[in-house]
């Protein structure tokens, strides 16, 4: 990069053609809607207006739709930019709230903006330029979308807003209705996958081996080799047990050099059950088992508390659990250590898809329906994509595999379907 385009940018590194473009336009004082695929580098505009804001004596709040997203952005913008720049407002924590860069959680934004117990608007967004709205398809959800139309309804016209999702359908929509409400906004969509995704199938009912999920030469219509699973008697007598499916897939994985992976459960209970049937599995090679040990005992030593954590001894078996009903600094522990590769397999509620950092080689999606409030129904297409855009870790993967498991309650054709919308 020419020392021109690096202080344009900010960055030491080549940015990619859809970040300058969505840099040049946050220069020129607009807001901005970035599509793109999980993990191609949206932070990195995010990063830009943060920096922006600190070259001019601004002040910039990052929205996120989780706490523990929040938190981690709070690390890694305290490790970047320095602690005494960076604070933290989320239901039950305010930390630092007249920090240059302040992370919130969205509804506190929201809150902020009604002139609620958290203080005048006026004062809540004194010398605020930049408001970053991260994970902005959750405007798309029923149950909260509300908060996020209401952010940027009733977010003043002289901030300008960046907003960063996962790729959507209504993209161009969504532009066009901040740009009404708001002020001048401009789309900036990419299709760009650093690492591509290749789809694979699993169920109950094979044999010891994934297979692809599409049929060859790059097509997206189903493998002819993939058949419906036949349904079960629901009492029937048994034998011996056979060996359960997740076990069993968690071994193909080993085998085939294709973890470490996220597999995406859908509640608490079926991430601690998953976790506990893998804990005999040998996943890590003696060096790994010694350097878990020590980054472990090192942790607990300062977080004395967590010696008392029934999951502790699962965790030295290479498998965790993630999901909200954990404690921070537990969660904390299992992300620091997927990220350094001790941690083979994580069994996790969709949370773990919604941005924070534990990208993965494969991931595995144990099925393409959850429970709502209305009972089950099919996961939506940008639900997929949000879990399969977990796989694949940019530098260190040419390809991110994903895993769909297949039942008797859906037809291989529904998997293939999802999967082509992203694919």
């Amino acid at each position: 990069m020419s020392d021109s385009e690096q202080k344009k940018y900010g960055f030491a590194f080549e940015l990619d053609d859809f970040q300058k473009e969505a840099a040049e336009h946050i220069n020129n004082g607009k807001s901005v809607v970035v599509c793109a695929p999980t993990g191609a580098g949206k932070t990195v505009i995010a990063e830009h207006a943060i920096i922006r804001a600190i070259e001019q004596g601004k002040r910039v709040f990052y929205t996120t739709p989780l706490k523990a997203l929040s938190n981690q952005k709070l690390n890694d913008f305290s490790a970047k930019y320095g602690e005494d720049r960076v604070g933290l407002l989320t239901g039950d924590t305010s930390m630092n709230r007249d920090a240059q860069i302040v992370v919130m959680t969205t509804e506190v934004f929201r809150n902020m903006l009604y002139g609620t117990s958290l203080g005048k608007v006026e004062e809540n967004l004194k010398n605020v330029q930049y408001i970053i709205l991260d994970e902005v398809h959750y405007m798309n959800d029923e149950q909260r979308g509300t908060v996020w139309e209401e952010s940027i309804i009733y977010c003043p016209n002289n901030i300008q807003i960046v907003a960063l999702s996962a790729t959507i359908a209504n993209a161009t929509e969504l532009t066009e209705w901040i740009n009404s409400v708001h002020g001048q906004t401009e789309l900036v969509n990419s299709d760009f996958r650093p690492v591509p995704l290749r789809h694979f199938y699993f169920a109950p009912s094979m044999d010891h081996k994934i297979v692809p999920l599409f049929n060859g030469n790059g097509g997206k219509s189903l493998n002819n080799t993939i058949k419906p699973e036949k349904r079960q008697p629901r009492f029937q007598q048994r034998g011996r047990e056979e060996e359960k499916t997740h076990v069993k897939l968690v071994k193909i994985l080993n085998d085939k050099d294709m973890l470490p992976a996220i597999y995406f459960a859908f509640s608490r209970k079926k991430c601690n059950k998953y976790l506990e049937d893998c804990t005999k599995l040998k996943l890590l090679n003696h060096f790994e088992e010694l350097r878990l040990q020590q980054i472990i005992d090192e942790y607990v030593l300062d977080n004395a508390y967590l010696a008392k954590s029934k999951q502790l001894e699962f965790l030295y078996s290479g498998v965790a659990s993630h999901h909200a009903g954990l404690l921070p600094g537990w969660k904390g522990l299992i992300e620091k250590l997927f990220q350094q590769g001790l941690i083979k397999v994580v069994f996790a509620t969709e949370t773990l898809a919604a941005g924070i950092n534990m990208p993965a080689r494969t991931t595995i999606i144990s099925s393409i329906s959850k429970r709502s409030d209305d009972g089950h129904r099919v996961l939506t297409p940008s639900e997929f994509l949000q879990m399969s855009g977990r796989a694949g870790r940019r530098g260190m993967d040419e390809v991110g595999y994903v895993v769909t498991l297949g039942d008797s309650f859906h037809h291989p054709e529904e998997i293939a379907e999802l999967a082509a919308a992203i694919a």
